[in-house]
């Protein structure tokens, strides 16, 4: 039998087998199967490890332990770790968002998208530590692309240039929602709060940086803002305002010269 790990498992797409089982292009081998296992069973007990013991924990011996199979049954649905991963990330992004409803901005959607994103992220905090090695394969994530560019399609911007925008805006939720977590990680090995813990940086800066040595810092931390109860979602709301700000003006260029 050839094993889904040579080039001759793979068809001309040259995806992974489990994607192109997600996305219904390889049909799935019945002999030696296991009784009632399955793909979605699988990616299903791999979220359930991850959920209790965190991404680490997820290797095919530890899935096929919770599912009461031997590691070699899995292997007849996921060709690898890695293809196991991205099946995850895809069962995780299900639901993206919904149409954009008539008359909506291409602002308002695109801002709506994006607070969907940081939000879908925020719940699988795992995802960001998987490094993203190819652009949107699976379902999901196609979905998700789809949706996001037909919230620019009211923008009148060029299909590559609706797409560029859509990378710059997803690449900043991910960075956000990545700088966020671990922030609030250390924050909480601290025993505080991320506010909290922005409020001590603030003093302990100020430490180390008085007598005129950093003008520039020294400004910042006289006006208090380190101080303000500010949270992330204040963050982000400045941070994404401004990026579609950005997009605005070169919007608006463009239809100047269009």
């Amino acid at each position: 039998m050839v094993s889904n790990n040579t080039p001759a498992a793979r068809s001309a797409t040259g995806l992974p087998p489990g994607v192109e089982a997600a996305w219904g292009l390889r049909e799935r081998q019945g002999k030696g199967r296991k009784p009632g296992l399955s793909i979605e069973r699988i990616v299903r007990a791999a979220l359930d490890v991850t959920a209790a013991e965190g991404l680490p924990a997820v290797t095919m011996g530890r899935v096929a332990a919770e599912l009461g199979v031997s590691t070699m049954a899995l292997y007849r649905y996921v060709s690898s770790k890695d293809d196991l991963l991205v099946l995850m990330e895809d069962a995780a992004a299900a639901g993206p968002p919904a149409d954009p409803p008539e008359g909506e901005s291409w602002r308002d959607g695109l801002t709506r998208w994006a607070w969907a994103y940081r939000e879908l992220l925020h719940r699988n905090l795992w995802i960001l530590r998987i490094p993203v090695s190819t652009p949107p394969v699976t379902p999901n994530s196609v979905a998700w692309m789809e949706q996001g560019l037909r919230c620019l399609a009211a923008s009148g911007l060029a299909p590559g240039a609706r797409l560029g925008v859509l990378n710059l805006v997803s690449g900043y939720v991910r960075s956000e929602a990545s700088l966020t977590a671990d922030l609030e990680d250390g924050a909480r090995s601290s025993g505080l709060t991320l506010v909290e813990a922005t409020a001590a940086y603030g003093l302990l800066l100020g430490r180390l940086t008085g007598g005129g040595r950093y003008p520039a810092v020294s400004e910042v931390l006289d006006s208090g803002v380190l101080g303000e109860p500010f949270g992330p979602e204040e963050d982000f709301a400045f941070g994404l305002g401004l990026l579609l700000d950005g997009v605005e003006v070169h919007v608006t260029k463009g239809q100047q010269h269009g």
